[in-house]
């Protein structure tokens, strides 16, 4: 077998042979590697034979003798419709608002462009498909805000931190409301929260809130039930399930105890279920609407997790990939039959997910009454487990025999190999883009904003065979410019603002792309600086927001400290010398950061307090249209919430803060910061006026 046919196929399916490390230094895919990353896209390539077959079934799919079932395109831009169509054709163009276009083709075989956004059905020559119209941006924080110069703040927090008597171990959307109506009257305009993607109910081991069962659905244990139900109810069902200790001694816990966490968590909403069914109930006929417009996408997640429920009696694992072919198939007649003799289970899971689908509604919409233009900004993980609901669900539109993750790169040398699925280029086209709106809109629907976590993912994804390591992988690339459409259109239509986060590897000419749709990427303080000389203010960019850290990332105060080396002796990742030369480093990154505070302020001193006030006002002050504080910067917390690289000897994900939700910004140091933040906000959009 040549390598020039392997290639071929490789560039084909829609793999980059040839790609750029993170020191732009020329890479090269293996044939061996080739072969693994065909042969996980579907498409056999270990012998010459293969590769033909392969190649001829590609070419064929490629090119297909009707068009896609969707089309995107731009706002007043022709729809190319030669591929298909002859000139001066017929059509019917009826749009979403009801009105009806009737007209032909052009000489080019085109469908003039048309002004109205939104998805609308054409009808040709005996044939129907759906044009979707975008905008040429995505809902900006100047729309959200009314403004023409955005200069706006705002907090980040993970879900699970936040505490509240009651809650059981785990912070919910009852902490999470009176989070953020103390951010809002603040002057915030946002809080950015992790994931809240739907886990797996009964493994509460696996808790890492971006490596999802599902980004359709969401995670049930960050429910408040007593904020719908009403709080005599849960009492009444912690009575009755007698977890009244159980609860207290979770919440008294410094890390949070996933599987006791979870137990009683689902022991209680199990309970409530029980008697919510059993009686008549004002909010029967809500949680019957919720199910309906559910549809099939929410019966079939119920479905996939009283499969699972079911696992030990049908004699069926874990992992979907390995179920008898009646239940690796959602639409198999005998999921019909489940369904009836599981209803009770399934119906578990619809009101599981009832319950938090509408607390995050009730903090959205006590973001927005606080007085945030956007509020609530969710977190898109860059994917989903292949053994999960989503990858269960949509099987011909998910990858779930590759992994993705990412290259060595200037934030992990070694690469990295996330253990999740994302989808499949040729199965989103195939099947119009179906999912990924889906996702989209789930996502949306109760935010005023959404942060894309990796989102070089909508223009390229690392994937690497399983069981390979991280650096015997392959960019698969993506049709970007139709994501971004369906983007920009989702966005609009939710009115809702998009993040990207653009650190590592970014493909050249992708942040050009995002901030001509204005997503606004990310720009991280401890990155901005070449060799300790960090960036001036008004260097910063005007199309990302600003922010001091990340998650996956030290804290200012255990960055300033050294925590994170000390972590990296700790787990073995760096031996004496290393950590020796990661010091010396970080004295010099810190007297060069102090020299750019200087610059600006008159710094009284320099301790860790110091550096993190002035940090925040320099942040404060850049052109950044959006700043977002982490609540671990704004307290002056040391330890980190996620440590990449580990699973279990780093407590990642783990952390809770101290104190109330409600109250924490009462504290003296993030008072202040909160204030220093505002005050350089405010300056800020005065100078750029």
């Amino acid at each position: 077998m040549s390598n020039e046919q392997l290639e071929t196929l490789a560039a084909e399916a829609g793999l980059s042979v040839d790609w750029k490390d993170a020191n732009a230094k020329p890479q090269r895919v293996s044939p061996e590697v080739l072969c693994k990353v065909l042969g996980g896209l579907g498409y056999p390539a270990d012998t010459e034979d293969e590769v033909k077959a392969s190649l001829e079934r590609l070419r064929k799919d490629s090119q297909p003798a009707t068009p896609p079932p969707l089309i995107t395109v731009d706002q007043n831009t022709p729809v190319d419709l030669s591929a298909w169509f002859a000139p001066a054709s017929p059509f019917t163009l009826k749009q979403e608002d009801g009105r009806v276009q009737e007209g032909k083709l052009t000489a080019q075989a085109h469908v003039p462009g048309v002004e109205a956004v939104g998805y609308h059905a054409l009808e040709i020559d005996g044939q129907s498909l759906t044009i979707a119209v975008a905008p040429k941006t995505c809902y900006s924080l100047g729309m959200a805000g009314n403004t023409a110069i955005a200069r706006d703040w705002g907090l980040t927090t993970q879900l699970y931190y936040l505490r509240r008597e009651g809650d059981g171990g785990i912070g919910d959307t009852q902490g999470l409301e009176a989070f953020v109506r103390a951010a809002g009257t603040r002057g915030a305009c946002a809080v950015a929260i992790s994931p809240v993607h739907a886990m797996f109910s009964n493994d509460s081991q696996r808790y890492s809130p971006y490596s999802p069962s599902s980004r359709l659905f969401l995670n049930a244990l960050y429910a408040a039930p007593g904020t719908i139900l009403g709080d005599g109810a849960v009492e009444q069902a912690i009575e009755k399930a007698g977890l009244a200790a159980e609860f207290k001694r979770l919440e008294d816990l410094p890390l949070i105890d996933w599987p006791a966490a979870a137990a009683a968590k689902w022991t209680l909403l199990r309970t409530l279920y029980a008697d919510f069914t059993g009686s008549d109930h004002p909010f029967h006929e809500d949680f019957k609407s919720f199910r309906r417009a559910g549809g099939e996408a929410l019966e079939n997640h119920c479905r996939f997790e009283a499969l699972r429920d079911a696992g030990d009696t049908l004699g069926i694992g874990g992992n979907w990939h390995d179920w008898p072919e009646q239940y690796k198939d959602p639409r198999h007649a005998a999921l019909d039959e489940f369904a009836v003799q599981h209803s009770d289970e399934i119906g578990f899971h619809a009101f599981a997910q009832w319950l938090i689908a509408r607390g995050l509604e009730r903090a959205q919409t006590a973001a927005r009454t606080s007085g945030m233009s956007v509020g609530l900004i969710g977190d898109l993980a860059v994917g989903a487990d292949g053994a999960g609901s989503q990858a269960w669900s949509r099987q011909d539109e998910l990858l779930s025999a590759l992994t993705v993750g990412a290259p060595p790169d200037i934030l992990n040398r070694a690469g990295q190999s996330w253990g999740i699925s994302a989808f499949s280029p040729t199965g989103l086209k195939r099947n119009g883009f179906q999912a990924f709106i889906e996702m989209l809109r789930a996502n949306f629907a109760h935010a005023g904003g959404l942060r894309i976590d990796h989102v070089m993912g909508l223009q390229r994804l690392w994937v690497i065979p399983m069981g390979s390591p991280p650096n015997e992988g392959a960019y698969l690339n993506y049709p970007l410019d139709d994501m971004l459409r369906l983007l920009s259109l989702e966005s609009w239509r939710h009115k809702a603002i998009v993040l990207g986060e653009d650190l590592g590897t970014v493909p050249e000419g992708l942040h050009e792309k995002l901030s001509e749709r204005e997503i606004l990427g990310m720009r991280v303080l401890l990155f901005e600086q070449d060799n300790a000389t960090f960036k001036p203010i008004m260097k910063w960019s005007k199309d990302a927001l600003a922010t001091t850290s990340t998650h996956d990332l030290p804290t200012l105060t255990g960055w300033l400290s050294e925590l994170d080396v000390k972590w990296n002796q700790t787990l073995g990742f760096a031996d004496e010398a290393a950590a020796q030369k990661m010091r010396a480093d970080r004295e010099r990154e810190r007297q060069g950061l102090v020299k750019a505070l200087k610059q600006n302020y008159t710094m009284p001193g320099q301790s860790a307090s110091d550096i993190i006030d002035h940090s925040i006002a320099y942040l404060g002050h850049t052109p950044a249209p959006l700043v977002l504080l982490p609540i671990e910067d704004a307290l002056g917390i040391e330890e980190q919430a996620n440590f990449p690289g580990t699973i279990d000897s780093h407590p990642n994900w783990r952390r809770r803060l101290n104190g109330d939700s409600g109250s924490l910004l009462d504290n003296a140091d993030a008072a202040r910061r909160l204030e220093i933040l505002a005050a350089a906000r405010k300056q800020a959009a005065e100078r750029d006026q």
